[in-house]
């Protein structure tokens, strides 16, 4: 006689807001953060990574930001969902191949022109910036959603050169030194700009504490928070230049 099947295991249920499995959750600690400048975070559909992604816990913290996700949009102001006047008031974290390191240039946020050099009044270009918009996913869908988005040309590129290193470590291996998560890249860019040091203050907290649950879900349920893709398959687009 064969043994009966055995049940199979409940689903473990999802937040409704970071859509992680509960166990990964950390909403319950997310601190609102009144932003001046706008933030747009356009996420590849197939951008998959539940335990480690942060856009979603990014956006919670925000009065003034908008997720959308998707391949393309007409323009800004229809990823936005309403008007806007002058898409070179926003700034777009540029997907090209020039490093702050090898530009010589002090300051973590630097405004580049159409030729990937650095502009020159960096203070009033990033002075009148009104918004960001960043990318999320890995570094191919990230540069996908650049391809297929023409209107961020008229955007105002922008890279980072972070002080520090991704908190990430080795739970992820960026494509470069410089690369960042999602909500460091945010922190870096609206503190700045915003002058803020408050911003980044909140942001990287909650990556700490965000990075501090999967490791600890890792120990106890390691099928809902798995070891990352070995080096060359995984890619986070988070560039701290830098998705």
């Amino acid at each position: 006689m064969s043994n009966p099947t055995a049940a199979a295991p409940e689903p473990i249920p999802e937040c409704p807001h970071c859509q992680k499995p509960m166990p990964l959750c950390i909403c319950d600690s997310v601190t609102p953060i009144e932003n001046r400048l706008s933030l747009l975070i356009l996420q590849h559909p197939q951008e998959q990574d539940r335990a480690l992604g942060t856009a979603r816990l990014l956006a919670r913290h925000f009065a003034d930001a908008t997720l959308r996700v998707g391949l393309s949009w007409p323009s800004l102001s229809k990823a936005l969902g309403h008007p806007i006047e002058n898409a070179s008031h926003w700034a777009v974290l540029y997907l090209g191949s020039a490093r702050a390191a090898d530009l010589d240039v002090e300051g973590e946020i630097v405004a580049l022109n159409r030729k990937g050099e650095v502009a020159e009044n960096q203070r009033a270009i990033l002075g009148k910036l009104e918004g960001v918009v960043l990318l999320d996913g890995t570094w191919s869908q990230a540069k996908a959603l650049w391809w297929r988005n023409p209107w961020m040309l008229k955007c105002q590129r922008v890279i980072l050169n972070p002080a520090h290193p991704s908190r990430y470590g080795r739970l992820r291996r960026e494509p470069r030194k410089d690369g960042l998560s999602t909500i460091e890249a945010a922190a870096t860019l609206l503190a700045g700009l915003e002058r803020r040091p408050d911003i980044a203050e909140t942001l990287n907290a909650s990556f700490e504490r965000l990075l501090t649950r999967y490791r600890e879900v890792q120990a106890e349920m390691p099928e809902l928070a798995p070891k990352p893709a070995p080096k060359g398959r995984r890619r986070d687009f988070r560039r701290g230049k830098k998705a």
